[in-house]
């Protein structure tokens, strides 16, 4: 029986298909990027997202798998959310979140 997929491998396969999306890691976090700046990490077996900060807040009220974001007990940031997922096949269902993300970013801080 083959190994069921892990959320690294399952996000690559979703993100890195995307125009101008490249993983790394940072500081130990698996992380990935779009016009060099980073959108998305795994962290606590989620996978945080970056938004603009009243997008982020209403995240967290409007979706029941998405809490404040906070990697490595570091400092929890508006802008940050985290979507939480028991399957790492999941993800595909918010695509649409991850290409927000990307847009957001690119587009830089405001």
């Amino acid at each position: 029986m083959p190994d069921s997929p892990t959320l690294k491998s399952r996000l690559d396969a979703l993100l890195l298909a995307l125009p101008g999306v490249e993983a790394r890691t940072i500081h130990g976090l698996d992380a990935y990027f779009v016009a060099d700046k980073m959108f998305a990490c795994i962290s606590g077996g989620g996978v945080g997202l970056r938004f603009p900060a009243q997008v982020a807040t209403e995240l967290q009220f409007s979706r029941d798998h998405v809490t404040a974001f906070q990697p490595r007990s570091l400092p929890a940031t508006r802008e940050w959310v985290q979507v939480n997922r028991a399957d790492p096949v999941d993800y595909a269902k918010d695509l649409e979140l991850f290409q927000e993300s990307i847009a957001f970013v690119k587009k830089g801080r405001r």
